[in-house]
């Protein structure tokens, strides 16, 4: 069957830089970061005090009270990002048959602070079960989905994804199948993430996995700098609308941009830590190019996963040189969770979100705080540190990986009719 193209004509974001599109990037464009001191608990006791939280985020200024409180806050993310993400792709019951408009969300982890509050409740109070009767449906990962497509009434496939830190790539890859396989003119797609609490930062740091620069929390996410001591802990939604061409065409939608491609891949390596060589990575990044009908040539800008890992930032490079080989060094890579933090479940839809708008501005978010540059890089790869650059993208690649050895890659190009 003759497969159909997939555009851009939504999008929606609520980020430690801003809680819409236009702050978010040009939160980005400036070299911004959206790390502080965490506000959301009590951490002075813990080894990581910092995280990149949604600021003065007050669900009650877009949603009516009685609902919010049946939402844990990652859905609550969720609608605000989707509401942005609708409206901007000027989707009205008149203009779609809801039956073929679907959701597809992804989530890391879901609803762990509601999780969290019920069971130390319990845990303090005398033993009697006294638990909010919104507790399952509050917590439960696909409940985003759920709700986004009650809030709009869009009947079509409505699912979660989750693959940990590439979740929420995955989600769209999965909404981008689903559309060019006719199954849905419209999927409004992304993902939200919400574990700034004891429960996440605590369990994140005893893996070790956090930096602990408490001295310096605006520059403690530093991916491929030397002192790089692990990521920074972030929150927040990206949503996206995807839609077929000829949908779009005949509603008159405003375009970003084109899907080209997609691709999904695991290590098989090993609980937490990348494999050494990049192999899942160097995999994924082929994979999605080949979907794409792309030659590495054609690929200008990589948003890497880039958490400031010692291992991971160092095997995704690996990966890029051998899957782009000489053209790796006319490539701009960078990485954006140098300043949003590591938003997990999220970062992928956020990451794909900074992916469009540098196809569609022709513009090079930075990867900030590098100050020492580590021997064990190629020098000749462009990491775009510290400020923006201005130059034409045509094409530009997302590289997600979570824990379990799950990677996700998308490309997306400029529309061309």
């Amino acid at each position: 069957m003759e497969l159909k193209r997939v555009v851009v004509t939504g999008l929606g974001a609520l980020t430690p830089l801003g809680k819409n599109v236009a702050d978010y990037w040009q939160g980005l464009t400036d070299g911004v970061s959206g790390c502080d001191y965490i506000k959301q608990f009590d951490a002075t006791k813990f080894k990581t005090r910092f995280a990149c939280e949604v600021k003065d985020f007050d669900p009650t200024t877009y949603l009516d009270k009685k609902e919010a409180r049946k939402m844990d806050r990652f859905t609550q993310f969720a609608i605000v990002a989707t509401d942005e993400a609708v409206k901007d792709a000027g989707i009205t019951p008149e203009n779609v048959n809801p039956d073929r408009v679907g959701v597809i969300w992804a989530s890391g982890i879901g609803g762990l602070i509601t999780f969290q509050e019920e069971v130390v409740g319990f845990a303090n109070g005398d033993g009697t079960p006294r638990f909010n009767p919104f507790f399952i449906p509050k917590m439960i990962l696909d409940i985003a989905a759920g709700q986004i497509s009650m809030r709009h009434g869009f009947r079509g496939p409505n699912y979660a994804v989750v693959s940990a830190c590439a979740s929420s790539t995955n989600a769209i890859i999965d909404a981008f199948d689903n559309i060019r396989l006719g199954r849905a003119d419209i999927i409004v797609t992304g993902g939200s993430e919400a574990v700034v609490s004891a429960a996440g930062v605590g369990g994140f740091n005893a893996m070790k996995a956090l930096s602990e620069r408490n001295d310096s929390p605006q520059t403690a996410s530093r991916p491929f700098d030397k002192d790089r001591d692990g990521f920074v802990m972030g929150e927040g939604a990206g949503a996206l609308v995807l839609e077929s061409l000829e949908h779009a065409l005949a509603r008159g939608a405003k375009i970003y941009c084109e899907v080209a491609g997609g691709g999904a891949t695991a290590d098989a390596h090993h609980l937490t830590a990348p494999h050494p060589e990049g192999l899942g990575a160097k995999n994924v990044m082929a994979t999605a190019l080949k979907d794409a009908h792309l030659k590495p040539e054609d690929i200008q800008y990589i948003n890497v996963h880039g958490t400031s890992t010692p291992l991971g930032d160092l095997s995704e490079c690996k990966a890029i040189l051998s899957v782009f080989g000489e053209h790796a060094y006319d490539l701009n890579i960078s990485s954006t969770k140098s300043m949003t933090g590591h938003c997990l479940g999220a970062a992928g839809s956020l990451e794909a979100l900074a992916c469009i708008l540098s196809v569609t501005k022709d513009i090079i978010p930075p990867t900030i705080n590098h100050f020492t540059d580590d021997e064990a890089f190629d020098p000749k790869l462009n990491f775009t540190f510290n400020k923006a650059q201005h130059r034409t993208v045509n094409a530009a690649l997302s590289n997600t990986f979570g824990f379990g050895g799950h990677n996700a890659s998308v490309i997306v190009k400029k529309f061309k009719a």
